[in-house]
């Protein structure tokens, strides 16, 4: 009944069971179908200044529109997602998207796809935020470190895969065909998401709630002991990586390297060593506890930033795996310690987590750029250890506040 405050029993989903695995499946599409149709549109960028005639720097708007949008309507959904019910918001968002994917592939002018493309960020906020409190409500505590990390895992596969895939198909073929590949593909992964996901036993409907009951949600989260420096580890963590992956492509082209494009995409195949990272870093979490896993990701990622400083490639490319590695670990662990912390009202705790998360990639990756000018790599590993030494500090205060809660 909408608004019944009486407690309930929670109805816990088990590791090793059936619906745990259907679970887990599910949520690595949501993830995978989110950042392929999301990311796939990069490696695109050059076609679309030949078909539609733009600028460089215009065509960048084909991604951060949509990546803008998807952090404005990410809020919005955490709220939608306490009153409806969570499975239809997750896959009519990701069905929702898709077609709006494979409409762009066939857009007429460059404004028509924009359009497009800023709809489908805003469609797409539904599966985030959704996608963590429904896992934080359905999984047992001792198993949502490993659930979390799978679904973090089908995101880093599917921004890898949407990259490589849609660059790979439009060289031999076109950038329309592929783009409406990966909507095609986006298509098929909610429809399978659908099927796989079970219903929310644990999750039961609020009354439509007003702004002031949102704002009061949002603000007893920010007030709420250890979540603002989680979000704040979100906000750090993908700043960070998008940060290393703008500038040093600028790096790897240049002497003495001369890399191709070609050969700096395949570079995103990292992404796969990421989603295996982030399995087996929601693992370790459940086992050994939140806080050390996390200072290990940092510390990963710190030692990946000092190997991009060398001259050889090789040291370079093993800096790369380093540092993404470290990241997917961060972010698997501090995204789960989000639905874990949060009392009540979910939803409205992943969506200002996904918030800072989205934030932080335009501000950090946008400031990165100013260091690049001033100083080249050197003053943007500078930079990126700069905020390193900040996420080090944060999680040392989460250490204190996950013993005085243990």
């Amino acid at each position: 009944m909408a608004g019944d405050t009486a407690p309930r029993v929670p109805q816990w989903t088990e590791r090793g069971t059936p619906a745990y695995r259907r679970i887990s499946l599910a949520l690595f599409l949501a993830g995978f179908a989110t950042f392929s149709l999301i990311y796939a549109v990069q490696p695109l960028l050059p076609h679309l200044v030949d078909e539609f005639g733009v600028s460089p720097s215009a065509s960048s708007l084909a991604l951060s529109l949509a990546t803008g949008c998807l952090a404005f309507a990410i809020l919005c959904a955490g709220a939608l997602s306490e009153t409806v019910s969570r499975r239809g918001l997750m896959f009519s968002s990701m069905g929702g998207a898709a077609v709006l994917h494979i409409g762009s592939a066939v857009a007429p002018d460059w404004h028509v796809l924009l359009v497009l493309r800023a709809l489908e960020g805003l469609v797409l906020g539904g599966v985030p935020a959704v996608a963590m409190a429904y896992l934080a409500e359905e999984i047992h505590p001792k198993a949502l470190g490993t659930a979390m990390g799978l679904y973090v895992g089908g995101t880093a596969f599917g921004a890898m895969l949407g990259r490589i895939s849609a660059g790979v198909v439009t060289e031999y073929f076109s950038w329309r065909l592929a783009s409406g590949g990966i909507g095609v593909l986006g298509l098929m992964a909610s429809l399978g998401f659908f099927v796989l996901l079970p219903p929310s036993r644990n999750f039961f409907p609020r009354a439509r709630g007003t702004l002031a009951h949102h704002r009061d949600a949002w603000l007893r989260h920010l007030r709420t002991p250890g979540l603002p420096l989680l979000f704040l580890m979100g906000f750090l963590g993908l700043g960070i990586n998008v940060t290393m992956f703008n500038y040093l492509t600028f790096r790897l082209s240049e002497a003495p390297f001369n890399l191709t494009p070609a050969q700096i995409g395949a570079i995103f195949l990292v992404y796969m060593l990421g989603a295996i990272a982030s399995t087996v870093a929601g693992h370790q979490a459940d086992r050994l506890g939140r806080s050390p896993v996390l200072f290990a990701g940092i510390v990963t990622m710190a030692i990946g930033i000092a190997l991009t400083l060398l001259s050889s490639l090789t040291g370079v490319i093993a800096g790369v795996v380093a540092s993404t590695i470290g990241f997917f670990v961060t972010h698997s662990v501090a995204s789960g310690w989000v639905g874990r912390m949060a009392v009540g009202s979910k939803g409205h705790a992943s969506s200002l987590y996904l918030l800072a998360y989205y934030v932080g990639s335009s501000v950090l990756g946008s400031a990165g750029g100013w260091f690049w000018a001033g100083g080249g790599w050197s003053a943007v590993a500078g930079f990126v250890a700069l905020m390193l030494a900040v996420a080090f500090v944060t999680a040392l205060r989460l250490r204190l506040i996950e013993q005085k809660q243990s």
